[in-house]
């Protein structure tokens, strides 16, 4: 049994490897995208809450930030609340990022999925389930 532990891990984190190289080079890092990403999903928000949210620190949060506003995907508001603070939130080009992100690896893994016979992916579609349970917790 632990070896088919082994051999699960193994073989998840290889195809993650994979297609991330598959997919080709990344215009953001992966801290970047996924902040981006919610703010895609999730709408405008403060900076803090959306720290919280990608549970990192204010200061990592502050460098995903200026990152991201330097090269226009995400824009920042003075809160009409509290004119001290701001809220950020993706533009167009950040919210087309996203998109074209979200889809390469898609891309790559069904070109993976081509390669292998219908047997295989018949077994792979039965798996499905139990590792949806599995990333669940």
């Amino acid at each position: 049994m632990p070896s088919d532990v082994a051999r699960l891990y193994s073989a998840t984190w290889r195809t993650l490897r994979a297609l991330r190289h598959d997919a080709g080079d990344a215009l953001v890092g992966l801290a970047d995208l996924s902040a981006l990403a919610r703010l895609t999903t999730e709408g405008p928000q403060r900076p803090g809450t959306l720290a919280n949210s990608e549970g990192i620190s204010a200061p990592a949060m502050a460098r995903v930030l200026r990152s991201l506003e330097k090269n226009g995907y995400i824009v920042r508001t003075v809160d009409p609340a509290d004119g001290r603070a701001s809220f950020i939130a993706a533009t167009p080009f950040g919210r087309d990022l996203v998109l074209k992100a979200q889809a390469q690896p898609l891309i790559a893994l069904q070109a993976r999925l081509d390669r292998l016979d219908s047997r295989e992916r018949d077994l792979l579609s039965a798996a499905l389930s139990p590792l949806e349970r599995l990333a669940d917790g």
